[in-house]
């Protein structure tokens, strides 16, 4: 399940392999780990052209995702183990507006790095809080059970000693 994330901000390098591990961990814990995935960290000046560009609004915001396909692309089977992974899209997240955003929440710029790309991700598989408010309640739900996964995960990786130890027999 390859991750591929780029950045086009200063500051985004400390941030990068964080990102690439719970992007994977999203794949996998969504059953579309036979998709790759591409994340860019911007500026705000670099979103507001992209928000501009392609959703006629003339502003930074936050995250932006631009799904390859309608919906998850399915592929089942021994076939999909050895078929090349399929590009499920990108994601397109502002540093400069997440670290706005974590400061005006009291949280740490990684954990809100964290939830803009679940947000994002769902997205890409077809989740839409604009549609409906069931569809926004559908997509809340499920970004709260994923953000609880992956700061698990994140909290389990910063632990010490949290790599396993060989034990001697």
């Amino acid at each position: 399940m390859p991750v591929e994330v780029l950045c086009e901000s200063a500051g985004a390098r400390r941030y990068v392999e964080a990102v690439r591990k719970d992007a994977a961990a999203l794949l996998r814990a969504s059953g579309v780990d036979n998709c790759e995935l591409s994340i860019l960290i911007v500026d705000d000046s670099r979103m507001r052209v992209l928000n501009r560009d392609f959703r006629n609004r003339d502003r930074a915001t936050d995250v932006l995702s631009f799904p390859q396909f309608d919906g998850i692309p399915g592929r089942a089977g021994a076939a999909a183990r050895n078929a090349p992974p399929l590009p499920l899209g990108d994601v397109v997240i502002s540093l400069e507006t997440a670290r706005r955003q974590a400061a005006a929440g009291g949280l740490q710029t990684a954990g809100r790095l964290r939830a803009l790309l679940v947000h994002g991700f769902l997205h890409l598989l077809g989740y839409d809080h604009e549609r409906s408010l069931a569809d926004a309640r559908r997509m809340f739900a499920r970004e709260r059970a994923l953000g609880a996964l992956l700061e698990d995960s994140a909290r389990r990786r910063r632990a010490p000693g949290a790599r396993r130890r060989r034990v001697s027999r």
